[in-house]
């Protein structure tokens, strides 16, 4: 019975995030949902009462793509190896549940469970590995800054191109189609925002970095 129910569970989960990025989030209701599965109404809401709770668990899986892929090695500096990783993993994630970040605060607003778990995801863990991360490569000598104020405003910066990079391109080119290689042209933005920091050392790895993503 367990197995049973871990497995709709997870279908659900899967199912609903393919809906969700294909139709949008407010396209789709709990009986498309069931409907798209072969199963009813009341089995889909033994695992999840509302649509917003099947949001929340998605999200919760998007946190955990996040931590695992951001954190930075504990006992090295990173290399550029690293951060062509960091890159290919967060644009590979905004993909993966890109109808997230089609109308976030509508979707926040809506759901408050979410929104309360959002900001502390972005306040208590997220800015802070982005700030670890820049400074990993500031120890390693890749990067370098004047002050740790310029470390905060370009880890915000990088986040911001982040987050709307798919929603810019799809309104800048509405009759292409966004794909995962949309996120290659995210990539080389951020190397743009990073470039002014590369130490003269480091520059030319960093310039085969940025040809890799052309």
């Amino acid at each position: 019975m367990s197995k049973t129910r871990i497995k709709t569970y997870d279908k659900i989960i899967i199912e609903s995030l393919k809906l969700f990025n294909e139709h949008g989030e407010r396209a789709i209701t709990t009986n498309h949902i069931s409907a798209h599965l072969g199963i009813s109404p009341g089995n889909l809401y033994y695992h999840f009462r509302n649509k917003e709770e099947i949001v929340f668990q998605i999200f919760r899986e998007y946190e955990a793509f996040i931590r695992e892929q951001l954190t930075p090695p504990a006992d090295r500096a990173p290399t550029v190896d690293d951060l062509s990783r960091y890159l290919d993993a967060i644009f590979q994630g905004f993909w993966r549940f890109r109808f997230m970040f089609d109308d976030l605060p509508g979707l926040l607003s809506r759901n408050p469970q979410m929104q309360a778990e959002y900001h502390h995801f972005i306040g208590t863990e997220l800015q802070p590995m982005m700030i670890a991360f820049l400074k990993g490569f500031q120890q390693s000598g890749f990067l370098r800054f004047d002050d740790e104020e310029t470390i905060s405003l370009l880890a915000v910066n990088i986040w911001i191109v982040v987050k709307f990079w798919y929603a810019f391109e799809q309104s800048a080119k509405p009759k292409v189609p966004i794909s995962p290689d949309t996120g290659r042209r995210g990539a080389r933005q951020v190397l743009a925002l990073m470039r002014p920091y590369v130490s003269a050392d480091h520059l030319e790895s960093f310039k085969a970095l940025d040809a890799r993503y052309r």
